[in-house]
């Protein structure tokens, strides 16, 4: 199997206390290409990425989640890229198992890999995830797996990887800026009927940790249904959505 060129991207906002040891745990082996996007952050995060020599998009100012990932995904695929992976730079997730979490994209098994951190009940809260966003996140990736026909762990997590195929085929310059981006870019890949499976990862909530709130996460939540929505219209009834059409058909 020939080697594939990876990009890993990391939209950063104010990450400036944990991206240093998220770069450093990235495992040199991969010889992947690294692209840090940050959101006109307030804090060192800029310098600090610039001093580790790793390279740096700044937006003059805040384009929100959402809009970070589209410049994110606009530069990696001006790369050779095969696999694009989506890290967030706040120490949440395992970098050390990047290796797995691409390697069912290597072999042709699935187009998008995501990190599970809800292998068990205990383990989620016992790594920290708040109570109501672990019942937020059960009763959303219940009744998406049930609407998509997925069988998926989670879909809320912000370690992804994909294969350069589906970022070249799905419209995600029309996704939202804000945190919903990654369930709609989620749910337009079930819509296209590419193949997303996950690993199981390490659940890690900290004080400095990035997190939204319980009121974003109410958008959040109220905008990911509203986005199934569209999917059943797209899907039940052949109503043609711009959203959930192939760039080039």
């Amino acid at each position: 199997m020939q080697k594939s060129k990876i990009v890993i991207v990391m939209p950063a906002y104010n990450a400036a206390k944990t991206i240093q040891h998220t770069l450093a745990s990235i495992p040199q082996e991969l010889n992947a290409k690294i692209l840090v996007v940050d959101d006109a952050s307030t804090d060192e995060t800029v310098s600090i990425v610039k001093k580790l020599g790793v390279e740096v998009i700044q937006h003059q100012k805040n384009c929100g989640y959402g809009g970070n990932q589209k410049t994110c995904y606009t530069h990696a695929l001006k790369t050779e890229a095969d696999i694009i992976v989506m890290l967030h730079p706040d120490d949440q997730y395992d970098s050390r198992l990047i290796p797995a979490l691409i390697l069912p994209i290597e072999l042709g098994i699935c187009d998008i890999m995501l990190g599970n951190r809800i292998r068990s009940r205990k383990e989620a809260l016992e790594g920290g995830m708040p109570l109501y966003k672990y019942m937020a996140n059960r009763l959303l990736t219940i009744l998406e797996n049930l609407l998509l026909g997925q069988n998926l762990g989670e879909f809320h997590s912000g370690m992804r990887a994909y294969d350069r195929k589906v970022l070249e085929t799905i419209p995600w310059e029309l996704n939202s800026n804000q945190f919903v981006f990654d369930e709609e870019l989620l749910i337009q890949s079930a819509f296209l009927n590419f193949k997303i499976g996950d690993i199981p990862v390490p659940v890690k909530y900290f004080k400095e940790a990035s997190s939204i709130s319980f009121v974003n996460s109410v958008i959040y939540g109220l905008a990911t249904l509203k986005m199934l929505l569209f999917f059943a219209i797209a899907r039940w009834f052949a109503f043609p959505l711009k959203r959930f059409s192939p760039k080039y058909s």
